[in-house]
């Protein structure tokens, strides 16, 4: 089973839309086809932004939902202890967060709408960094 980090992009992408490569792999996680990975740092920052009001009016969605969607989240992923800091790697000092849950978490992927910050540092450590929907398209034989 594939190891995945969701960066917060990606958390915010699938419950706006909910036919799209996001939210593909979310369902994928409730049917135990694939392992999520996070950090409470990790899940501390979906909360932050996925319970911002412009997100919740976009979402359509209350705080209620949002916090009932982590929380079945949180059930179904593997905590990563965040043993070793790498920092700095990535461009952007808010993704350093989630390139140390990957590395930590022995993740076999890093998944994100923003490859850019993320730079080559996710291969230096072995972890694969795609979009969502080159995730998907990795998973097909």
């Amino acid at each position: 089973m594939r190891r995945v980090v969701l960066d917060t992009d990606v958390m915010v992408a699938a419950l706006r839309s909910r036919t799209g490569a996001a939210a593909q792999i979310l369902s994928l996680a409730t049917r135990g086809q694939v392992q999520p990975l996070v950090s409470v740092p990790l899940m501390l920052e979906y909360e932050a932004v996925l319970t911002r009001p412009e997100q919740l009016q976009a979402m359509r969605v209350s705080v209620e939902t949002v916090l009932a969607v982590l929380n079945d989240f949180a059930a179904l992923a593997d905590e990563v202890q965040g043993h070793f800091r790498w920092r700095p790697q990535v461009r952007d000092v808010n993704d350093e967060m989630v390139l140390e849950a990957a590395v930590n978490g022995r993740a076999d992927a890093l998944v994100s709408f923003n490859l850019r910050d993320f730079g080559s540092a996710p291969a230096r450590f072995g972890v694969r960094l795609c979009t969502p929907g080159q995730f998907l398209g990795s998973l097909r034989p």
